[in-house]
Order: C-alpha cells, then sequence, then structure tokens
C-alpha cells in the first residue's frame, strides 16, 4: 500500500473505536467498509451517514461504508483492522479469519487480556488465524481518544509487529493529516501497555473522586508505569516501548483524559457509586473493568508485584471499600524505588 494510493480497507466493529479509525482511513483516501453485526444499526449509520450513539455530528466521508455483510466487508481487502471489545476478539476474528489468505494484512486495535487464558489479544489472534495470515499480524496501541481521532485532532499511534513490511502497510494507510504513526517490532509491549493502561485509570478516577488531590494521582501513574513495566517484561518486552507511546502516552491520556470510560468507572467508585449503577450510565465497554480481574491473575501466575492493580481488582470483585483500598497501598513497607 503506498502512500497516497486508495485501496480498499475492512473494519471490523462499530463501536466509537472502530469507526474512528474507519474514519481516519477514509480522509485517507481509502474505500472503507466498516463491518457492525447488528444489520439495523449498520443500515441506520450508512443511511445518516454518522454514527449517531458513539460520535453524534461526524460526517463520514463518501468512501466509508458501512455495512452488517462480513463476507462482503472483506471481498478484495489489502488490510483487515480488528476494533472489537477484548472479550469478543476470538470469536469474532475466528470468523474474519475464515475468509483471509496470505498476503492480506490484519491489525488488532483491540486493547484488553482474555479472561480464561490470560493471552494478549496479539495471542488470541494467532490462535485462531490461519497460519498463513499470521505472519502479516500487527498490533494498534498509543494514547488515542475515539472522539478526538474522529475529530482529525492530533494524535500518535504506534503499529506493532513480526513483519516489517506489514506494519509499514498499516503505517501508511493510517498515516496522514494530524494522524502520526510510528512502528515497532516490540508486539508484547504494545498489547501489555495497552491493556493495562486501562486498570491503572480506573485506580486514578478513584483518587481523583475521593478528593485526593494531584500529588496522589502523579504517584498512582508513576508508580503505575512501574508495575506495567514489571508484568510487560516479565511476558518478554523490551522496557524502552514502555516508556513510548502505548505505554507511558497511553497511560498519562486514559489517567487523566475527561473522555476516559475506566477513568470515569473509577470517579464514580471513589464518589461512593456501586460498579452497576456506574456502567449502566457508561452505556459503553470500559475495558479496564474486565482486564482488572485478567491482570491480577497474570500478575499472580507470573509472580509479579502489582500492589495498585490489586487494590483495582478487589475494588471491584471483592468490593473492598475505597479507603480501605488507599489505606493498604499507602501502609505497605517502605522500599527502594525500582
Amino acid at each position: 500500500m503506498s502512500e497516497g494510493a486508495v485501496e480498499r480497507v475492512a473494519v471490523i466493529g462499530a463501536g466509537s473505536w472502530g469507526t474512528a479509525l474507519a474514519m481516519q482511513l477514509a480522509r485517507n483516501g481509502h474505500d472503507v467498509r466498516l463491518w457492525d453485526h447488528d444489520g439495523d444499526r449498520a443500515l441506520r449509520m450508512q443511511s445518516e451517514r454518522q454514527n449517531r450513539r458513539y460520535l453524534p455530528d461526524q460526517r463520514f466521508a463518501d468512501t466509508l461504508t458501512v455495512t452488517p455483510d462480513l463476507v462482503g466487508a472483506l471481498d478484495g481487502v489489502a488490510l483487515v483492522v480488528t476494533a472489537v471489545p477484548s472479550q469478543t476478539v476470538r470469536i469474532v476474528v475466528a470468523m474474519v479469519g475464515a475468509h483471509m489468505h496470505a498476503g492480506q494484512v490484519i491489525c488488532g486495535a483491540s486493547k484488553g487480556i482474555e479472561v480464561d487464558t490470560l493471552l494478549t489479544m496479539d495471542e488470541v489472534m494467532r490462535e485462531v488465524l490461519p497460519s498463513d495470515v499470521r505472519p502479516n499480524l500487527c498490533a494498534l496501541g498509543g494514547p488515542s481518544f475515539a472522539k478526538e481521532v474522529a475529530i482529525g485532532l492530533p494524535t500518535c499511534v504506534v503499529v506493532a509487529g513480526e513483519s516489517e513490511t506489514a506494519c509499514h502497510l498499516v503505517g501508511d494507510a493510517f498515516h496522514g493529516g494530524f494522524f502520526r504513526v510510528y512502528h515497532t517490532d516490540d508486539v508484547v509491549g504494545v498489547e501489555v501497555g495497552a491493556a493495562l493502561k486501562n486498570v491503572l485509570a480506573i485506580a486514578c478516577g478513584v483518587s481523583d473522586g475521593a478528593g485526593l488531590g494531584t500529588n496522589a494521582r502523579a504517584a498512582l501513574i508513576t508508580r503505575g508505569l512501574a508495575e506495567m513495566t514489571r508484568l510487560a517484561v516479565a511476558r518478554g518486552a523490551q522496557p524502552l516501548t514502555m516508556m513510548g507511546l502505548a505505554g507511558l502516552g497511553d497511560l498519562v491520556l486514559t489517567c487523566t483524559g475527561d473522555l476516559s470510560r475506566n477513568r470515569r468507572v473509577g470517579l464514580g467508585l471513589g464518589q461512593g457509586k456501586t460498579l452497576p449503577a456506574i456502567l449502566a450510565e457508561l452505556g459503553q465497554v470500559a475495558e479496564g473493568v474486565i482486564t482488572a480481574r485478567s491482570a491480577w491473575h497474570l500478575a499472580q501466575k507470573t509472580g509479579v508485584d502489582v500492589p495498585i492493580m490489586e487494590q483495582v481488582y478487589r475494588m471491584l470483585y471483592e468490593d473492598r471499600p475505597v479507603f480501605e483500598a488507599l489505606r493498604d497501598l499507602s501502609g505497605r513497607p517502605r522500599i527502594a524505588e525500582r
């Protein structure tokens, strides 16, 4: 895919993130098919030329088509981008892979860790994709709120993959306007960073919701980065990746930005709301809620110390009161910074 050439791309998943990515690709002149499993919703978006539910008033380019026909969406595409909730990746990508062949590139944009297997999204996709497609699998990460991407505000992301050719193809497809794309071969680092930052955003939201101040928020981000790095390195990541876009960049954005769904979950908990009430009010998936459980289990499995993520897990799944969790964090024995 050469820069500026019009190519056919399929984006699988028409939530806020998938829609925003499809809009960026369409702005770059590509023929984009955005797939939604809900036929009525797909037809409504196609007719209204916007995703009124998630990104209201953001008009689609003429080169973006919304369809409920998966086979038709995948027909003749050079690139497939998947952007579905993390716990549905296995099922959806298996369906997608059945219609893919060698030479096509697939880029996963979902962020999370599968609960039952503790696999990253890249690892899940490798299990279900045909063997001749796996070498061209990439992952997209970095600080990127869907709404700002849809509007066209400046954004930097990173594409990770084993194949440099595939990474460049994905990068060229997305790179344009104020949307800048970097690349790396550290798939594990990008995947783990993308998943864990959502859990830490809940922690920062709890702190802000409880009125604990900006000192506490800065401490949670900094020590949270240390936890992310320990767990990522234990899984084989390069430490420096965690100082880049998919690590520190995405962590700062998600922990401080008002558009962060995971931070909003934490804000609600810090203000004394129940999790069911928060999620009902949110009306969208907050990946950190599910990832908190898988991250805690993964840390136990690998023997990595993650005290902040542990407390997030206990607040969400064991109903630990907020101030008990904060007290336990602050009361830990003093140690050297590492």
